[in-house]
This record gives C-alpha cells, structure tokens and sequence, in this order.
C-alpha cells in the first residue's frame, strides 16, 4: 500500500513560516526586555549566584565522624552502583587502620568528575552515608584533566551548603 505524500507549496519546504514564527518570538522577548529591564531574568555572574533548590546534586563530598575521621566502611557500594564507573577505591590494610572501632576504612578514595554524570547513585548505595553530593558547588572547573580527579582528602574538605531560600526581589 502506497501512502501519498502530501502537496506542499515552496513556503512549507523550506519552512519559512516556522522561521519567521521563530524569529517573532525571539523579537518579542527582546522588546519586552528592552522596554522593562527589570523583569529580565539575568543573573549578573559571578557577582550573583543562582540560589540551587533543596536536593540539588552538586560536588560530591564525604562525611566524617565526631573524632574527624571518615565515615566511609570501604564496602565498595558507591563504586559498584556508579554507572559512569568513576569512583575508585582502594582499602586500607587492617593491620594500619588505628581507629579498633572501625572494621575496614579507605586508604584512597578518588572520583574523577570528568566522568561523572551526577545522577546520584553513589549517594543512595552508601550504608552509612558517607558520601553526599549537597556541597551546592555547582561551577566545577579548572585546567587540566588530573584536576578533576579528586582524592579523599578533598572530598573531606567539602563542606555542606545549606539551601539558601528563594530571595524575591
């Protein structure tokens, strides 16, 4: 069975009418924010910063105990769930963990954030919550590729970020 294209005239071929309907929005916005800048929702970066909601994944960071050692077992259950496959971790020797009410502890625990999609899978494998992504650091950068890998004393050095509330101006 032969289904029949339908007869378009060279206006819908080349698809001038949605051109135009796009470039008619697009000059209505930029009038309207000509004519009232105040409502113009632009943020004068990085003098302000965007205010990121409650549950926000940013930069992952890990937790410690009260004696500020970290909270991580090195059960291997963030790295697992990981599906990027960006967490590595290797455990300690128990012969030089000092801490005796700690069965096992990381000796290095690296997260390399140029693979790392941030999908949070790391966080909700975690037991003992030890590892969270609710640093609100969400402009991650810098120069070279081995930057982005960060090792277990940096992620200890994040510290949390509590939401701030929407601001009305």
């Amino acid at each position: 069975m032969k289904i029949a294209r339908p007869n378009r005239d060279w206006a819908e071929k080349v698809y001038l009418i949605a051109i135009l309907q796009g470039m008619g929005i697009t000059i209505r916005h930029f009038l309207a924010n000509l004519v009232r800048p105040s409502r113009m929702e632009t943020l004068q970066y990085p003098e302000e910063t965007k205010d990121m909601p409650a549950g926000y994944r940013g930069k992952h960071r890990l937790t410690k105990r009260e004696d500020g050692s970290v909270r991580c077992v090195a059960c291997f259950m963030c790295a697992t769930a990981c599906p990027a496959d960006c967490i590595s971790i290797v455990a300690e020797d128990v012969g030089e963990i000092t801490d005796k009410t700690v069965e096992k502890a990381p000796a290095s625990f690296d997260i390399d954030l140029l693979k790392c999609v941030f999908c949070g899978m790391c966080v909700e494998a975690c037991p003992v919550d030890a590892i969270r992504m609710d640093s609100g650091q969400y402009t991650i950068t810098d120069f070279t590729r081995k930057d982005f890998v960060i090792n277990k004393q940096e992620l200890m050095a994040v510290e949390p970020a509590l939401p701030k509330p929407n601001q009305q101006k």
